[in-house]
């Protein structure tokens, strides 16, 4: 597949290409040039939808944001009394 550069150094990817890998808007791309002078190009994220189902899964209790401040403090001072002993 071709794709041509614009002035400013943008390439659109072939919707082919995009649907294929579920590459939406926002997905970060990783570009590395190999040693043969191709270049290899890896998804690192995909958009919001795979944020679905992160937050809350079935069989999980919701937790109020005062019960995730303090757990975090819980932890905060967890690991703050094992870097002094």
């Amino acid at each position: 597949m071709l794709a041509s550069m614009t002035d400013k150094g943008q390439v659109t990817v072939p919707k082919d290409i995009r649907d294929r890998l579920g590459i939406a808007a926002g997905s970060k791309l990783d570009f590395e040039v190999q040693d043969d002078g191709t270049i290899r190009v890896r998804v690192l994220v995909r958009g919001a939808d795979n944020l679905f189902g992160i937050v809350r899964r079935p069989g999980m209790t919701p937790r109020s944001i005062d019960a995730m401040d303090e757990g975090i403090a819980a932890s905060v001072k967890a690991r703050n009394r094992r870097s002094r002993t």
